[in-house]
């Protein structure tokens, strides 16, 4: 262990760990990046990171200017801090899908929140479409550098070493790889770069039951958060993916209840939903496989939803 000289040295290098009690006998190794172990509690860290980087780089963002970023919560989180690291005012658009723990984190550290609302706290198409309507106002009136999320490539040069962590800490040993799809971008760096290594891999992508669209279904309203937008990310590329897992909110959340109760693994609900698809993936394959999935977040920013309240 080594002293990091800034925050933002510290993301990264998390551990890597083999699921036991909620994988049946015979099944495939399953694997689990613990990215809850990042500053924020997220692996959204890593693209925020790589985001305003390549901003710094080709002038977009100056030093002392403002940012703007419309989000279900944790990417706000994680673009606050690397702006409070490195000076920039934050302006963040998010909603009451977003949980309260996520959004008092972002004020925190620091972020000016415009809060929209959504009747039951449930994400949809729509209200997708009024928080990208509103950062890009914001950005229009106050000159602020938008990430622009759903459309910024730099976003996956952040989950590249995502990747090439996974390879190292399987040994090589890397069958299939299932990650969640909200803004794609880290299905498109983990993948792209384990394929490199192992072009016989098999990525399997995840969204949610009730909001099907990869898949060829209708847009629907779900409690997955940072997942399921309601269309097609721009990022997304059905080459990307072998297949696609749907999982419901209901099934996610009983599954992160067990991560926590079976493996003392304690995430959100994109993480259970991650962990059901795996399994799933895990059935398919032989024993001496190895199935490699995401724990997205730390689950001390769901204590006050549904998720936990009810455990």
């Amino acid at each position: 262990m080594s002293l990091s000289p800034h925050i933002l040295d510290a993301i990264g290098r998390t551990p890597l760990v083999r699921l036991n009690r909620v994988v049946r006998p015979g099944l495939a190794r399953v694997v689990a990046k613990i990215e809850g172990a990042n500053p924020t509690g997220s692996m959204k860290d890593r693209m925020a990171r790589a985001m305003l980087d390549a901003a710094e780089r080709d002038g977009r963002l100056r030093p002392g200017g403002k940012v703007v970023e419309y989000t279900g919560g944790s990417t706000g989180t994680s673009l606050a801090m690397v702006c409070a690291a490195r000076g920039y005012q934050l302006l963040i658009v998010t909603s009451n899908a977003a949980s309260k723990e996520k959004r008092d984190h972002m004020k925190a550290l620091g972020a000016e929140l415009t809060v929209l609302h959504t009747e039951g706290g449930r994400q949809n198409k729509e209200l997708i479409a009024r928080m990208i309507e509103t950062a890009e106002q914001i950005a229009r009136d106050t000159g602020a550098f938008w990430t622009d999320q759903l459309k910024n490539t730099n976003q996956a040069d952040g989950y590249r070493s995502l990747g090439e962590e996974i390879w190292e800490q399987t040994g090589g040993r890397v069958d299939a790889f299932v990650q969640v799809v909200g803004t794609c971008g880290s299905l498109r760096g983990v993948s792209t770069t384990l394929r490199k290594l192992r072009p016989a891999l098999r990525v399997v992508a995840v969204e949610p039951a009730e909001s099907p669209v990869l898949s060829g279904g209708a847009p629907g309203s779900h409690r997955i958060e940072g997942i399921g937008i309601g269309g097609l990310p721009p990022l997304w590329d059905k080459a990307l993916a072998d297949g696609i897992e749907s999982v419901s909110t209901a099934e996610a959340d009983a599954m992160a209840r067990r991560l926590a109760r079976e493996e003392g693994l304690f995430a959100g609900t994109s993480s259970g939903a991650n962990v059901v698809a795996a399994l799933r993936v895990a059935e398919t394959l032989g024993p001496e496989a190895t199935v490699a999935t995401i724990l997205v977040d730390n689950g001390l920013k769901y204590l006050s939803t549904d998720l936990y309240k009810q455990s």
